[in-house]
């Protein structure tokens, strides 16, 4: 593994040029050395598990068309409750779950990337929303106080982070007990080529930090965690195939919801 500040400065600016430059959607964008052309937004997001319904009710420019899955589609959300979105992005799915918390609830996104943070509340502004909030911060230090949080949710940002068993940990500390952990995340199901190891595009683009099943269980039970669920995507392996085409990574990587209680 290269130096952790690499990693994460690399990831930084990849990230921060997405935010600024919005460009079409899919795994290509976010720093594979994809040879085909990238999906759009919306065709992107469809294939990933979101309705027609949930792109028309966020403001545009938040749908930037990343992550491997739909981490809302396993959160049994309730009016009232916190929900924390650990890489927020434009803040997609922080708006979608605003409307299932209502009013008297409240959302909080973390992001790394300060032109994320830029975008997302821009589209906050946009919107007129007051239960939504963006923080600047690493998902391994949680800008956001001991248990105070009912659900945590995170679409395909895990597997970037260098320190996986904290980020666990930071978010069992988050939550308050009973709280759920509701995840969409990339995950290794069989040993990846060296070269995807190395290659520090691959690391950003959801791949070559993608952990082993059983050790992301290992990882989440230290931190406390129980009632751990793996559920694989049924068409897994037709959205990881867009990330590279032609390179078979979908034999090595796949698209997991995963579920936890505190």
């Amino acid at each position: 593994m290269k130096d952790k500040e690499v990693v994460r400065e690399s990831i930084r600016k990849r990230y921060g040029s997405i935010a600024k430059n919005k460009p079409a959607a899919g795994c290509c964008s976010s720093g594979c050395d994809c040879n085909g052309a990238p999906m759009g937004r919306t065709e992107a997001s469809l294939r990933l598990g979101y309705s027609e319904e949930d792109l028309k009710s966020v403001p545009l420019d938040a749908n930037l068309g990343l992550g491997c899955g739909n981490p809302l589609a396993i959160a049994a959300l309730k009016s009232g409750e916190t929900v924390l979105d650990l890489g927020s992005g434009g803040g997609f799915d922080c708006f979608l779950a605003r409307r299932r918390v209502g009013e008297q609830g409240f959302v909080i996104g973390v992001d790394m990337t300060p032109a994320m943070i830029k975008l997302a509340r821009k589209n906050l502004q946009k919107s007129g929303y007051t239960n939504v909030e963006f923080r600047l911060g690493e998902i391994e230090h949680l800008p956001v106080a001991d248990a105070t949080v009912d659900l945590i949710i995170s679409n395909c940002v895990i597997n970037l982070s260098v320190e996986k068993e904290q980020v666990f940990k930071e978010a069992y500390r988050v939550l308050k007990k009973g709280g759920r952990l509701s995840i969409s995340d990339s995950v290794a199901t069989a040993e990846l080529p060296q070269e995807a190891k190395q290659s520090l595009a691959k690391i950003i683009g959801c791949i070559a930090g993608a952990e082993y099943i059983e050790t992301l269980k290992s990882m989440m039970q230290r931190a406390g965690f129980t009632d751990l669920v793996f559920t694989p995507r049924d068409n897994s392996k037709e959205i990881i195939a867009t990330w590279i085409p032609g390179s078979k990574i979908e034999d090595y990587v796949a698209s997991y919801l995963i579920e936890a209680v505190k």
